[in-house]
């Protein structure tokens, strides 16, 4: 699916469309520095029912929040280095008992997803809009 987001409104329709069509519990967030992929994840967090602050994980290196669908983990795998950095933080434990992983950066742990089933977002900013793509 593609989308064009020109205000900041449309995250909404996103989010919406987005959770209709979720089927796997990890959702790969790629695009450049400041195209969005916080704010869309505080629009999913807040559509799947979540009151708890979104915040970028980028220092943390996971968020984690409540929804009544059960728990979401917010990753941000920028910072890190090797797929060693990403296994030490415990990344197989949060994918087995997560409602839905949300995976910024996942360049870095992509080869590893190999046979698990995902889903994946790419939000490119034109400078004027932002052009998404999931599937």
């Amino acid at each position: 699916m593609q989308f064009t987001i020109q205000h900041m409104e449309d995250w909404q329709n996103i989010a919406e469309t987005v959770i209709s069509k979720l089927e796997h519990n990890i959702l790969l967030l790629k695009g450049n520095l400041g195209a969005g992929k916080t704010t869309f994840t505080q629009f999913l967090l807040k559509n799947l029912g979540s009151t708890d602050e979104v915040n970028s994980p980028t220092y943390s290196i996971v968020n984690e929040y409540s929804t009544p669908k059960g728990k979401v983990y917010h990753f941000d795998l920028y910072r890190l280095k090797n797929i060693d950095e990403v296994y030490d933080i415990g990344m197989e434990e949060y994918l087995d008992h997560s409602f839905l992983c949300i995976i910024e950066w996942p360049e870095v742990y992509e080869e590893d997803l190999y046979g698990l089933k995902y889903h994946e977002m790419s939000i490119i900013n034109t400078g004027e809009n932002r052009e998404i793509s999931f599937e």
